[in-house]
Order: structure tokens, then C-alpha cells, then sequence
């Protein structure tokens, strides 16, 4: 993938996405491109979610990318490896590719996550795919997209308190 601003950088204001757009995954968790794979020539993507909804993504694995969690504000649940681990702000994760994990906002208040994937490959696909669904679908459901972007689901989604 060539680097459409190899000679400029590619500024994004707080709050903002990198296209002016409004997403949300599953239609429960607004997101916005703070690094895009088109950027970085397919080798990483950065993604600012905001969360209200107490849940996550099921249980997965990817093939071939490696997912960076930082948390920025409020309380996550992470799972990797099959170990729990509880996340504040400033606190940071990294679930290597080949690795089952997945995360859950904790507690009522609102958070903020940032989330890169290295190398970046489908996954921005994978998310403006995802936007397009209304609702969290079941695992079964979301089986086909989440295995045409180089990702199997291993186990149900963590639930927040």
C-alpha cells in the first residue's frame, strides 16, 4: 500500500477524526481514526474509541496483527491470554497476534481507549464495516467479518460492571 502523504503529515485535532467522519461500531461505541492504515502505507492503524456501552468485542485472536490498548479515561476490563487484567487511566496493554483476548468498559462512567493494530493489513476495513451494523450482533453473526479481516472468534465478550 503506497503512502498517499509521504511528504505531509497527517494532523487530526482532539476530538476529531482523521476524515471528518462520525462512526460507531455496532452502533454502541463512536470511534474516530487518529492514524489510518492509508497513512502508514498499511503498517498501522490508530483508533480513539469512546465507550459508554458496558461490553466489548467477543473474545477473538488476530492472525497477523498485534493490538495495543492505552487507556485515556475511565475503567477497562482486559482480557489476554486468558488473564484479567483491570486498566486505568494511563495504563497500557499489548495482545500479541496469535493471542486470544478481548476488553469491556468497567464500572458507569464513560471511557476513552486508544487502540492501534500493527501492521494495520484490513482492520480499517473491518471497522467501517462494522459501523455499518446498527446493533452488537451475536458471535455467530459476526464470524464471516471478523475471519475476512484475519481474526477468529475463540469465546463470548466480557461484561463490564
Amino acid at each position: 500500500m503506497s503512502r498517499p502523504n509521504a511528504n505531509q503529515g497527517a494532523y487530526v485535532p482532539a476530538g476529531g477524526d482523521r476524515f471528518g467522519q462520525q462512526r460507531s461500531v455496532f452502533g454502541v461505541m463512536p470511534f474516530s481514526i487518529k492514524v489510518s492504515s492509508r497513512d502508514t502505507g498499511g503498517g498501522l492503524l490508530v483508533i480513539e474509541q469512546h465507550n459508554a456501552y458496558q461490553g466489548g468485542p467477543p473474545r477473538h485472536q488476530h492472525l497477523e496483527q498485534d493490538e495495543w490498548f492505552y487507556v485515556v479515561q475511565g475503567d477497562y476490563l482486559v482480557e489476554v491470554g486468558g488473564d484479567l487484567h483491570r486498566l486505568g487511566p494511563g495504563d497500557s496493554i499489548l495482545a500479541p497476534s496469535g493471542v486470544p483476548h478481548t476488553w469491556a468498559l468497567d464500572g458507569a462512567a464513560a471511557g476513552r481507549i486508544l487502540i492501534a493494530l500493527q501492521p494495520a493489513l484490513t482492520m480499517e476495513a473491518f471497522f467501517e464495516a462494522a459501523s455499518k451494523l446498527p446493533a452488537m450482533p451475536n458471535s455467530d453473526e459476526l464470524r464471516p467479518l471478523f475471519e475476512a479481516h484475519g481474526m477468529t472468534i475463540v469465546g463470548p465478550p466480557l461484561r463490564g460492571g
